[in-house]
């Protein structure tokens, strides 16, 4: 920042012109910028609250404007209290974005100077707070709770990134991320692989411990293979994004399956074997935590009960429950990078 003078412009001693400016200049010379303050909430199946409005024809997150002399985070909750509501506070950010003055749909006539946008953990709501929503008279006619994947075909593109980068923040747990229009300044494997834009996978039906029945068919056998800090292995494909658990290794013990369309979908647990299995170019291997994983798959009522199994597991293993942490990808020799 330029030292401030009550004089115009002042020369140093060589006679050469300064950087000296008024008060009144300084003013002058800096960006103005609109602010404002969104919400990112989800159901217990990790699906995205989005709202329809009288004035647009694409879906919001809850937020808007920042007003002046208000910060940014009472906003946040003051918008969600008009326009849901229901009360609450959101401190922990996820997002911070720059949105450029040029973007594309914005009529002229509103002199659009760009914006700083910043978009709060809202959490994870439950039935009841959701059946506490009470919509206004106007501007929001209606919610729902939408697959991540389903966000670019329901929202403004920008909008879309916005929300999508917030989620994988969040999922990553490494702090708030700075965005670009969207975009990450520095984007994690999440990003990279674009794994919230593919369907995240879907295996709802109850869980049961053990091996799968004699009687039931089985698809889809996968396992829970366990790196020495207590995470696990998640595979992710390069061409869509989609995340899976691997296939069972050798030695691998029952731990449960889930019934789900007249079949058994069996999981198995094990250490991960050191070197990991041979890497499949069609896959990106990352490390995560059991929850990250669940976080990126739509298991339903049930992932609870398998991440709990999943938890016994680990401690049988003596592994150490790992911190959430951003999910680290292991190059093609096994080692993290």
């Amino acid at each position: 920042m330029p030292q401030l003078t009550d004089e115009a412009l002042t020369e140093d001693e060589g006679g050469r012109a300064g950087t000296w400016m008024t008060p009144q200049e300084y003013g002058a010379s800096r960006a103005a910028l609109w602010t404002g303050a969104v919400v990112l909430v989800t159901d217990a199946d990790g699906r995205v609250l989005v709202q329809s409005v009288d004035y647009r024809p694409d879906r919001l997150l809850p937020g808007g404007a920042v007003d002046a002399g208000e910060a940014p985070a009472a906003a946040a909750a003051r918008e969600v209290r008009e326009e849901l509501g229901v009360d609450g506070s959101y401190p922990r950010g996820l997002a911070v974005d720059w949105i450029p003055a040029d973007t594309p749909g914005i009529p002229p006539e509103m002199g659009f100077p760009g914006e700083i946008l910043h978009v709060y953990d809202g959490g994870t709501w439950t039935p009841e707070r959701i059946d506490a929503i009470r919509l206004p008279a106007q501007e929001i006619t209606g919610i729902h709770f939408a697959e991540p994947a389903d966000l670019p075909a329901l929202m403004d593109p920008g909008d879309a990134r916005r929300a999508l980068s917030a989620l994988c923040a969040r999922i990553n747990g490494g702090g708030p991320a700075l965005l670009e229009d969207g975009r990450p300044t520095l984007p994690t494997a999440l990003d990279r692989l674009g794994v919230l834009r593919a369907p995240r996978a879907r295996l709802h039906g109850a869980w049961h411990p053990g091996p799968a029945p004699a009687a039931l068919p089985v698809r889809e056998s996968s396992a829970w293979l366990f790196a020495p800090d207590g995470r696990v292995l998640l595979l992710v494909s390069r061409a869509t994004g989609a995340a899976r658990l691997p296939s069972p290794t050798a030695g691998s013990a029952p731990l449960g399956y889930r019934e789900a369309d007249g079949a058994a979908h069996p999981r198995t647990v094990a250490r991960l074997p050191c070197p990991p299995p041979a890497a499949d170019p069609a896959y990106a291997r990352l490390l995560a935590t059991p929850e990250q994983v669940r976080e990126l798959a739509d298991w339903g009522p049930a992932g609870h009960a398998e991440l709990a199994a999943v938890h016994e597991a680990r401690g049988r293993l003596s592994l150490p429950a790992p911190p959430r942490t951003p999910l680290t990808e292991l190059a093609e020799e096994g080692s993290a990078r």
